[in-house]
């Protein structure tokens, strides 16, 4: 037991990933010794600043904090596809010599070797152009019985913005520019909205005080606001002009029609604080349950299940990132009941959005990051859910 134990320790899992790329890696660039050499310093110092570049909150100097984590945090995504590249090396190499001769298998060492490198140079490129500039997605959600008043009705969500090491105001300026600019009913932001307190990032959430829509921007807790002081953090955002859903709804009048938006804590909040836990049912209390639709705003996709019982038409929900970047995002989906896009269960639509900022690596490489924009129309009685 005690062997183990050794052996799961954080330290040896830490160095077996950059040990593994050195290894079967580094001898078979074609570089020579200094390569080899500069290559394994590489993979040392990333040993070092990758998880120092987690959490930069113990060191006094910010601006120095903040190189040190886009260094660490982009590091953490190179050598994550790094990894990956290799084991897929690793892989056709080993099928190389099960079906070539051993001269040409031999042959495919340097350039396999070279291509992962260089794929992962691109990938990692590419993944951060896409991070720093969400797309617009739109998307038309079927409502059985939407009053025809509230045909096109308009919810823009912004989820996962993860204001913190290196998502900073000005990122934030350019996200509440191009929601502004859509001019929608309701503005959603669905959690995970910070990565850091309130002392430290105040000035960089500030911009969202300027969010606007004609019936209000509303806010729901995600699971990062927990780790950040959620109290603090739902004070804060009152303070610039957002209201805060916790296990509540508001009714909305829309040109004659009724709309009942709710929202509830995170999934996970009653680990943090009982008096939070998350419940859809409450958040109705009190409704007038003639008024449809009725449109939840929930932080993580697993709130469906507890959403559909209690009469939900529409969740919106973000937390998954969608993967954030490949290959995760083939994984994702083990462990969350909805990953991305529009989804139903049973006569609940859930619409998960992919985020609009990044958690971690500035990467999202094959998985774009969305400002979304919803429009309700009614369902159709030859309508069908997939």
């Amino acid at each position: 037991m005690k062997v183990r134990r050794r052996f799961l320790h954080p330290i040896w899992l830490l160095l077996s990933i950059p040990g593994y790329i050195g290894l079967r890696l580094l001898p078979s660039l074609g570089f020579g010794p200094l390569g080899i050499v500069l290559g394994g310093l590489a993979l040392l110092a990333s040993c070092l600043i990758i998880p120092a570049s987690v959490d930069t909150r113990w060191m006094k100097n910010r601006a120095s904090a903040d190189r040190l984590a886009w260094i660490g945090l982009i590091a953490m995504g190179f050598f994550s596809t790094l990894f990956v590249m290799t084991v897929l090396r690793d892989l056709v190499l080993f099928a190389g010599h099960e079906t070539l001769s051993a001269q040409r298998a031999t042959a495919l060492a340097i350039p396999s070797a070279r291509g992962a490198l260089l794929i992962t140079m691109l990938a990692t490129l590419i993944g951060f152009l896409m991070a720093r500039r969400p797309r617009l997605v739109d998307v038309t959600v079927p409502v059985t019985g939407l009053p025809q008043a509230l045909h096109g009705f308009s919810i823009t969500q912004i989820t996962d913005l993860h204001v913190g090491p290196t998502i900073k105001r000005a990122f934030v300026e350019r996200i509440v520019a191009r929601v502004n600019a859509l001019a929608s009913d309701v503005i959603a932001v669905t959690g995970d909205l910070v990565d850091g307190t309130v002392a430290d990032l105040s000035a960089h959430t500030a911009p969202l005080r300027a969010l606007s829509a004609r019936h209000g921007v509303y806010f729901v807790t995600g699971n990062h606001e927990y780790y950040s002081g959620a109290q603090a953090w739902t004070a804060e955002l009152r303070r610039l002009g957002l209201t805060v859903l916790e296990n509540q709804h508001v009714v909305i009048k829309h040109d004659g029609a009724s709309l009942l938006l709710a929202g509830v804590t995170d999934f996970t909040a009653h680990h943090f604080d009982p008096a939070k836990r998350s419940d859809p049912t409450a958040a109705l209390s009190g409704a007038d349950r003639t008024i449809r639709p009725r449109i939840l705003l929930a932080h993580q996709p697993s709130s469906a299940a507890a959403a559909a019982a209690a009469g939900f038409d529409l969740q919106l929900s973000g937390h998954t990132h969608g993967g954030q970047f490949w290959p995760w995002n083939l994984a994702v989906g083990f462990f969350q009941p909805f990953v991305s896009g529009l989804n139903h269960l049973h006569d609940l639509s859930v619409y998960v959005s992919r985020g609009t900022g990044y958690w971690g690596p500035p990467n999202r490489f094959l998985v774009p990051g969305e400002i979304t924009r919803l429009r309700l129309i009614p369902r159709l009685s030859h309508d069908t859910q997939p």
